[in-house]
Order: structure tokens, then sequence, then C-alpha cells
């Protein structure tokens, strides 16, 4: 017999209480805040990329330890989110989240001030510590502060439009800045967007941490850290090692043993880090399997699509990122108009289902992509970027919702920071596996076709990562509709 579905009954009694309750105009105020701090986590995940070659001129980076720019902050970041998560419920949301713009301004601020490349390694790294401890808190003030189905529908459409847009604005603010001030500006810019939120806060109803005494779960805090650090660790590593490697096969096993142990640790003791209700539930499982498949489709769509811009189109960086706007405001869309305004009134399925479908689409339009085939971008990349964003669009509101529905208000952070680590996890796989795929198909069919150009055994390897992208999300739909929640009545 399957427990109740956190969208068909209205949430516990609050155990996490504000310390008024606010009017609903002050309260809105909570959800520009929260949008800005996650546009500063989601522009972090891609901006840095494109000025990744300056910086290495610049600081004389060697080729092999350049990826610590990308890794030292998505280690901090995945491997720290879940004990991110309890922090922010121990200090309350509200201290939590002004501590963790607080910090991640400070360590912008010195990762573009740096001097040397261990400094901007370093820099990078506490940027992904504060992070751990923004995204889970700013989440679960959303969940705290709007509780009414047509409230929730609209701060979690705007919030997931934020997000969903993030990754495509950090590809066209990072060559903006790169080619017209320089690669330090893109951590510079977090500077002023976390001040302004953290002045912000000022404007968000208060709350009290919950003081239930209990103790924090030490064991199940290394078992995570040290588990989700060495998969996505792994799954960086196998990129420019391989996946046969036999540090990759280390790392990810260790990694996957280590997790298998936490989740052993989380079912016997008394206050567990992450509580297993959190991720047993079927519908909130449904929302984590489908946003992580999500994650691992998209970050290698974006990807691919700036490769094949540049290289075959022959596009500059700027252009490149100016191109996947059109999937950016297809993802508002999603968001806004369609899946924030029908929050509450139809099941989170009828979302979720149709936004997998889509951006499956989306991903099958580019595979039929050849170095010969003409009117690329009114028949292929603009419906390719059209699609996937509305894809996104509808599939990121409701998840973000269904992970904290029904919870226990002291179990909100490690739910917020669950939802959060699926997309790292998400996206570092993406990235890992769909280059892989595209690398090893271009070598191949090089191989067979000696005559073939660069060109040609590039886009072939590029359709045939995609072609991969495209049976994850088909994969995601048969995996997801099965856990199907019930209509949100909250």
């Amino acid at each position: 017999m399957t427990s109740p579905d956190p969208t068909s009954a209205r949430a516990p009694a609050p155990e996490y209480t504000t310390d008024t309750t606010p009017s609903g105009g002050h309260r809105w105020w909570t959800l520009p805040v929260v949008s800005a701090a996650q546009l500063l986590v989601v522009l972090d995940g891609t901006i840095v990329n494109i000025a990744l070659p300056s910086a290495q001129d610049a600081l004389g980076m060697s080729d092999a330890s350049r990826q610590w720019v990308i890794t030292a902050y998505a280690l901090a970041f995945g491997g720290l989110l879940l004990l991110g998560g309890r922090i922010a419920g121990a200090l309350g949301y509200r201290r939590a989240f002004a501590i963790g713009l607080a910090g991640f301004a400070a360590s912008s601020a010195l990762g573009g001030a740096a001097t040397e490349p261990e400094m901007l390694f370093a820099a990078r790294a506490l940027q992904g510590v504060f992070a751990a401890l923004l995204a889970p808190a700013g989440l679960s003030l959303l969940t705290t502060t709007f509780t009414g189905a047509r409230e929730r529908g609209r701060a979690f459409g705007v919030f997931a439009a934020v997000g969903a847009a993030g990754s495509a604005v950090g590809l066209v603010a990072g060559g903006l800045l790169t080619e017209y001030a320089g690669w330090r500006w893109c951590l510079y810019i977090n500077v002023p967007i976390a001040l302004l939120a953290v002045a912000g806060t000022a404007l968000v109803p208060r709350d009290r941490p919950v003081r239930g005494g209990a103790r924090l779960d030490v064991p199940g805090a290394v078992l995570s850290v040290a588990g989700f650090a060495a998969v996505v660790y792994g799954f960086n590593e196998a990129e420019p090692l391989g996946w046969d490697s036999p540090r990759v096969v280390a790392l990810l096993a260790g990694g996957v043993l280590l997790l298998a142990a936490f989740v052993a640790v989380e079912l016997r003791v008394p206050d567990p880090l992450l509580p297993m209700r959190v991720l047993l539930h079927r519908a909130r499982a449904g929302a984590f399997v489908a946003i992580t498949l999500m994650f691992v489709s998209m970050f290698g769509f974006y990807l691919f699509v700036s490769y094949y811009t540049q290289t075959v189109l022959g596009y500059s960086p700027v252009e490149a990122g100016l191109t996947l706007i059109v999937n950016a405001l297809a993802a508002l869309a999603g968001s806004l108009l369609i899946a924030g305004k029908l929050h509450g009134r139809v099941s989170p399925s009828a979302l979720i289902l149709p936004g997998l479908g889509l951006a499956a689409t989306g991903m099958l339009v580019l595979t039929r992509l050849t170095p010969h085939s003409t009117d690329i971008l009114p028949v292929y990349l603009v419906p390719a970027l059209v699609l996937t964003g509305l894809g996104l669009g509808l599939v990121l509101p409701p998840t973000a919702a269904l992970a904290t529905a029904g919870m226990h208000h002291h179990e909100i952070g490690a739910a917020s920071a669950a939802y959060n680590a699926s997309q790292q996890l998400g996206a570092a796989l993406g990235t890992a596996l769909l280059n892989t795929v595209a690398a090893s198909a271009s070598a191949s069919y090089l191989a067979e076709h000696g005559h073939v150009t660069q060109v040609a055994a590039s886009v072939h390897g590029y359709t045939a990562a995609l072609t991969v992208a495209f049976g994850i999300l088909v994969a995601a739909v048969c995996l997801v509709a099965p856990l199907r929640a019930k209509r949100n009545h909250t």
C-alpha cells in the first residue's frame, strides 16, 4: 500500500514558523530575492566555461590543470548539498540564505582577483561551498513562504524560469564579458547581484530554526560528501581519461559504495541527514528521476549547440551564445505561461511527461543534421531550441514543487538539497557521457571513412550524442509515467 501522495493533501502543521504572518505583498519580495540567487547558482555553471581559455592564458594554467576551474566548483557544490540543507534548517533558512549569498559574493571577488591558478581553484571551491548552502535555503524559503496552489504555481514558475533560462544566459553573458570586459568579469559580475540579493533579504519574512535538539548525523554527512564528490569527480575525469580508465572506474565504484553505505546509515540513525521518505515516495521519486535525466540531456544539448554553431556554422562565441537566447525565451514561456498557470489545476505528470516529450522531440530534430544540410536555422536549429526550451520550462516548476510538497517543515531543507543534488549529478553525467559519445563516434567515423572531412566527422559525433540524449529522455518518460502524482490541491 503506497503512502499518500504529497500533492493530494495539505502539508503537516508547520514545525518551522515565521515570527509573524506577513502580508501577501510583503511576502512576494521573497520571490525576486530567491530568483536572483538561483540565477547566480545556475549562471556559474556555464559562464566560467566561456572564460576558461582566457583565464588559462592569463594565469599560465596547464591543459591538465585547467579543468579544476570547473571541477573544484562542481565537487564542493555537489558534495556538500545535503549537509548544506541540514545546516540551513539549523540556522534558519533566511539566515543561511544571507550567509550563502555573502560568501558567494566574497569568493567570486577572490576568484576575479586571482593572480595564480591555485588561487582561482580555491575561490571556485569556496563558491561551491556557499552555493551548497544557498541553493537549498532558497528553495526552502519559497516552499515555506508560498503555500496556496495558485501563489505556489506563480512562484515556482518564476523560480524555474530563471533556472531554465540561466544556463543559456550564462553562455551569452560569458561570451560578452570575456570579449568586451575580460574574463575576470565573469566572476566579478556575481558580486553586485549577490549583494543586492543580500540587501533584499531584509524584506523576506523572518523565520525561526527548528529547535528540536536533533544531533548532526556525522557518519551520514561524511559518507554523503565523500560519495557525491567521488561520483562527480569520476564523471569529470571520464571525459579526458575514458570510462574504462582505472581511476574513473575506481572513483565511480567507490562513490556508489559510499552512497550505498550512506543509505544504510540513514535508515538506522534517529535524525538522518536525508530522511529516506524524501526519496521513497513514488511521486517525489518521479520528480527526481525526471529532473536528473532532463539535466543529463540538456547539458549535453547546450554543449553541442555551442560546438556546432562555432565549428560548423562559423559563429563567434558571442553569436553562438546569442543563438541560445531562443531556448531561454522558450523556457521562460514554458515555465511562466504554461506550467506556472496550470499548477494546481492539472496533475504534475500532465506537465512533466509532455515536457520530457517535447525536449526529446527537439533532440530528435537535430539528429537529422548532416554536413550538407541546408536551411539549418529555420529547419533544424530554431525548432530544436524552441522544443527543448518549452520542455525544460514545463518540467522544472512541477518537479521543484513535488520535491518539497507534503514534507514536514524540518525536512524541507533536506528535500531541497536532494533536488539540487539531482540536478548537479545530471549535469555532470550529461557533460561527461555525451562528450565521450561524440568523441568516440567522430573518431570511429574518421577511421571507417578516411576520405571525409573533420567537419563531417564532428557532425556525425554530435548527432550520435544527441541520439543518446533523445533515448535518455524517452527512457525518462517510461520511468516517470508509472510514478504519477495526483492533482495538486495544496
